[in-house]
């Protein structure tokens, strides 16, 4: 038995690695589209019922078009750097939603939310930008379906080591520890470093969309001081911490610049 699920890790590993096309890496994947997306679709469809969506107001519209700004800059850099068709089976779609929480997100195939209570923080369309950008960055890379291979790779050793384990008393004592460790060790940096990627990628999109790369550490820094400074320690993070996001933000908007100038976008709002 523990070899059949030792081998079955491995061939998992090896056999569902996807490309991401804007690294250029190899990530874990086994969840395809077809199967990701009608899912999406159907709690998203879902989301919509139980909440209030806010219909054409002036912020509402905003969100619509920054969306399908983002959206088109996405297809373009897709299209040019050899991955036409990738969006194909995506479905956009922007909705506000009247909450207090300060969040967005977008699901897999391009459902997209905001809150309400985000935009005192975005303040400008340039900020909603930002924002819009990360987090259709998320959902271009597949950061849904990574996660979710992820788990399942955690619930098999967790599996694994219960089954290697004769003894009572040791496979409790494993059990917590590999809960603990693969959190903190492998869970929790794989978390961080989609946000940091979708930070990168976003940053891009939004200036290749016309908007001005460097307000995204403006952004953050509102964030900042919104949240009083508090947050966990970054080890104990899904996300990257405020100064660490700031810092990289800062760095790579000349880049973003320069990817954008690519696609004859020179001027920014």
């Amino acid at each position: 038995m523990r070899k059949i699920i030792l081998t079955l890790i491995v061939f998992v590993g090896v056999a569902s690695c996807k490309t991401n096309p804007f690294t250029g890496k190899k990530v874990l994947n086994f969840y395809p589209n077809s199967q990701i997306f009608p899912m999406a679709f159907a709690q998203y469809d879902q989301f919509l019922t139980e909440n209030k969506v806010v219909e054409n107001s002036a912020d509402a519209k905003m969100i619509t078009k920054v969306g399908q700004r983002i959206s088109a800059a996405a297809e373009r850099w897709l299209t040019a750097n050899g991955y036409a068709g990738y969006l194909k089976d995506y479905k956009w779609e922007y909705n506000l939603v009247e909450d207090e929480t300060v969040n967005a997100w977008c699901m897999p195939g391009g459902k997209i939310v905001f809150y309400t209570g985000i935009l005192p923080i975005t303040q400008t369309e340039t900020g909603v930008a930002v924002v819009m950008g990360h987090e259709v960055a998320h959902a271009l890379a597949d950061h849904g379906a990574q996660r979710m291979s992820a788990g399942t790779l955690q619930q098999i050793g967790a599996v694994a080591g219960s089954v290697a384990i004769q003894d009572a008393q040791k496979r409790e004592i494993f059990t917590q520890a590999y809960g603990v460790g693969s959190q903190v060790g492998l869970i929790l940096p794989f978390s961080r470093s989609h946000e940091t990627e979708a930070d990168r990628i976003g940053l891009q999109i939004m200036a290749i969309a016309g908007y001005d790369p460097t307000e995204a550490a403006e952004l953050w820094k509102r964030m900042k001081a919104q949240s009083g400074g508090q947050s966990p320690p970054e080890f104990l993070s899904t996300h990257p911490s405020n100064d660490t996001r700031i810092a990289n933000l800062t760095e790579w908007a000349p880049m973003a610049k320069a990817e954008a100038k690519k696609f004859g976008v020179t001027s920014f709002q």
